[in-house]
């Protein structure tokens, strides 16, 4: 499939990115923008590891926030392009509350699913257990740190990678590409197991499933929030792991426990984003956008117009 612009009309001005060149940037500008987060947890005397103190959990959320700001300015220096460039443009409050809903829906059906399954228990009743404003300040900066991160990786990922490598290749490339490198990251999370390869094959999904709904709204607002949502409600609505990741908060809405379920049920070490009943619910979810036409993008008039002269 030809190259396709995903989210708005390329300038006569602009630059493009070679494709191995945006892949190889896309890992440094991820690796220079963790040295802040670095500098300020050690100036801080913070642990740099999830689950001991929520402040530090936190922080390092938020802390993404330099990785998106490189690749806000490599796309304004180098490629002479605004943010509408890398998908946020129009509709992003309406786009990003439907987001944040729909992200919040898939993770209950998630989690209500390996319940359904026998593989979690109520360990306790959560915030709602001990209510108070030290209950859930907490929780508060958990969910903008979540924010943050969400959305950073979006604009690495789906809202950089994907759409260099679309506009050069097409869209299944720009998916591949962006899908690969995603679920790359993610590799060293936990030691190798069983529990990993079945997590990254869901992180395969995810990454499938983000893209499409990129596409199909031709946007990235939707799945900045859907992101954010997932693993905020995961690791702080339900207390269970993120990609392998604990967090160091009383769950808002209640503090799930494994039955000692098979690994294959609840995920393992690496939490409900390693289990069969994830992977369905991703499958379905997929589906239904590729049903939508998420495989068919239209290109814009502009390059329509292009293209007929």
């Amino acid at each position: 499939m030809a190259g396709i612009d995903l989210y708005a009309p390329r300038p006569a001005k602009a630059r493009r990115t070679w494709t191995w060149a945006a892949i190889v940037l896309t890992i440094v500008f991820i690796i220079l923008g963790q040295i802040p987060v670095v500098i300020a947890m050690t100036w801080l005397k913070m642990p740099l590891e999830t689950g001991i103190d929520w402040r530090a959990d936190a922080l390092m959320l938020v802390f993404f926030a330099p990785i998106a700001l490189i690749f806000f300015l490599w796309t304004f220096v180098f490629e002479r392009r605004g943010i509408a460039a890398l998908g946020f443009n129009r509709d992003g409050l309406k786009r990003y509350l439907r987001g944040l809903v729909i992200g919040f829906g898939f993770a209950a059906a998630a989690i209500a699913g390996i319940w359904l399954a026998g593989g979690y228990t109520v360990e306790s009743l959560g915030a709602w257990g001990k209510p108070g404003l030290m209950t859930f300040v907490p929780i508060a900066a958990v969910f903008i740190g979540f924010m943050v991160q969400g959305a950073t990786e979006e604009v690495a990922m789906r809202g950089y990678l994907m759409q260099v490598v679309a506009s050069r290749h097409g869209i299944y490339w720009g998916i591949g590409v962006s899908m690969l490198v995603f679920s790359l990251l993610h590799a060293a999370n936990i030691p190798p197991s069983k529990e990993l390869l079945l997590g990254l094959t869901n992180i395969v999904l995810v990454g499938i499933f983000f893209s499409l709904y990129a596409i199909q709204e031709r946007s990235l607002w939707g799945v900045c929030a859907w992101h954010s949502a997932w693993n905020f409600l995961l690791g702080a609505g339900f207390g269970v792991e993120v990609s392998g990741q604990n967090l160091d908060v009383l769950p808002l809405v209640t503090d799930l426990k494994s039955t000692g379920a098979a690994w294959w049920i609840t995920g393992g070490k690496f939490g409900p984003e390693g289990s069969v009943i994830t992977s369905l619910v991703l499958i379905l979810g997929i589906v239904y956008l590729v049903r939508k036409g998420a495989l068919k993008p239209q290109p814009f008039a502009a390059e329509m117009a292009q293209t007929a002269a």
